[in-house]
């Protein structure tokens, strides 16, 4: 995620199977009536978000049908099915749910009850699931759009549609799920809408299909994805294609009447991916591309294999060309860092946001003669007080009452591309070259810790490194620039 400079805006933020529908519906809520006393919401204990993910079981795979009906401020139609191992002995199954009327819920075929407490929906099968098991979840559900108040993500409304903005813990405001990045798993979204309109979803297009005024899409992923990572755009929108290194596909998302005018941005893409492949390695993913919604979120989000865009920055006269390209890149590279290898925990945000925008500034630098360096002495000159509003970066506070992006501050952007800037003046540019590729290598489609980071660091430097990174990832001051003893920090506030 880029939180990028705002105008003043507002954020707008057939018989047979009826029947056997309806009495799986009715079954379902008869036991649901009778359920025991009410369960609790639970969560893995992630120090930020503390109800989020739920503990007892890996998913390893959704299957999202979505049907729209053209109206993006109505509830769509939807189903989950979830398809996890049970890690341990559960009489019930909390699942991340809020924003979206249950409809009925099925544990391996059968009727199972449900009911909801705080975010989460908590649905008890008819019998007790066993350590190791594999276990599948139905969920007939609506998906919500409509704006709630202190709504943080979800289904974003654009001017033609909809698309999707889950960070940080949002995935849930639109389906059920285990909605925590430690739990990734593959995903299949199955999208239904009216004829003329487009729907484009993470993954590649697997199955397209038309039946009287209605075409369904299926789009599957090929690596595992974090929930917060998730995309659907439904639009008046025209896919774009072209081919990036080593054939990857490259697919554009753009409101169709904006095709034109875009493509002197959309053509940049393939020479970033190369720049990017320079750097860290392959590109990890089945493809990528850009989606450009009609929509004011004041944001741009990394989701996985189509990063989201506001289609206003690319037309924004006060914005210079080498600003938006450089955000571009921050997007893609988040595509290593951040969704294929995906924080274990909250906390661990330094690791995305402090790399993409790394590379964010080391593109500025190479390709428009943006200094670096310049940058950094900045960021260092206001390091302190960042780390005053927002904590160090790798213990960041939480966030605010209602506002759950809040954890995006300038400490996990520049404050924690000044650590990267710190960790190659001490190890130098060879050690940290070769730590950035062998830490997306050895952590790809999976999940890495600071810690992790920590330990890769020591080893390639060939030396223990954890008094320096306590120094710069957890002190309330920022230690000594090395290489830069004269660089000085600005004296705090009303001093």
């Amino acid at each position: 995620m880029l939180l990028t400079p705002r105008v003043k805006a507002s954020r707008p933020r057939t018989l047979r199977i009826a029947t056997a529908l309806l009495a799986a519906a009715t079954s379902a809520t008869l036991l649901a009536a009778s359920a025991p006393s009410p369960a609790k919401p639970l969560g893995i204990g992630d120090r930020l978000f503390p109800h989020l993910g739920n503990p007892g079981y890996d998913v390893l795979a959704y299957d999202i049908a979505f049907t729209y009906r053209g109206d993006n401020k109505k509830p769509l139609d939807a189903v989950t099915v979830i398809d996890a191992r049970v890690s341990e002995p559960l009489e019930r199954v909390n699942l991340d749910f809020a924003h979206g009327k249950v409809r009925s819920a099925e544990v391996n075929g059968a009727p199972a009850r449900f009911e909801t407490t705080g975010e989460d929906l908590v649905v008890t099968p008819a019998r007790p699931l066993n350590q190791g098991e594999r276990m599948r979840v139905t969920i007939r559900h609506t998906s919500d759009p409509a704006p709630t108040k202190n709504q943080d993500g979800g289904w974003v409304p654009t001017a033609d549609g909809l698309a999707m903005a889950n960070q940080a813990d949002a995935g849930h405001r639109v389906f059920p799920c285990n909605d925590h990045p430690a739990d990734k798993a593959r995903f299949t979204f199955r999208v239904t809408t009216p004829k003329g309109l487009t729907a484009v979803a993470n993954g590649l297009p697997v199955a397209t299909a038309h039946l009287g005024s209605t075409t369904t899409r299926v789009f599957r992923t090929h690596h595992p994805m974090a929930t917060e990572l998730a995309q659907v755009s439904i639009g008046r929108s025209t896919v774009v294609h072209r081919s990036g290194p080593h054939g990857l596909l490259v697919r554009d998302v753009v409101p169709t009447k904006d095709r034109k005018a875009m493509e002197r941005w959309l053509k940049k893409t393939p020479d970033q991916i190369r720049w990017m492949e320079e750097k860290v390695g392959r590109y990890p993913f089945e493809a990528y591309g850009v989606l450009m919604a009609q929509a004011r979120t004041g944001f741009e989000l990394e989701t996985q294999t189509l990063s989201l865009f506001e289609s206003d920055l690319f037309k924004r006269p006060e914005f210079p060309e080498w600003y938006v390209d450089s955000i571009m890149v921050h997007e893609l590279a988040h595509q290593w860092f951040g969704d294929s290898v995906s924080p274990r925990s909250w906390s661990d945000l330094w690791l995305n946001e402090g790399h993409a925008t790394w590379y964010e500034a080391l593109f500025a630098e190479e390709k428009s003669k943006k200094p670096l360096q310049k940058r950094m002495r900045e960021a260092y000159r206001r390091s302190d007080s960042w780390r005053a509003a927002g904590g160090p970066p790798a213990a960041p506070k939480g966030p605010a009452p209602g506002q759950k992006i809040s954890i995006f501050r300038p400490v996990v952007y520049d404050g924690s591309a000044l650590v990267l800037y710190a960790l190659r003046q001490e190890i130098g540019q060879d050690d940290f070259d070769r730590l950035e590729r062998d830490f997306v290598r050895s952590y790809r489609d999976g999940n890495a810790t600071t810690a992790d980071f920590v330990r890769l660091a020591s080893s390639t430097a060939g030396r223990d490194l954890s008094g320096f990174f306590d120094a710069w990832l957890y002190g309330a001051k920022t230690p000594p620039m090395p290489g830069h003893p004269d660089w000085r920090k600005a004296a705090p506030a009303g001093k």
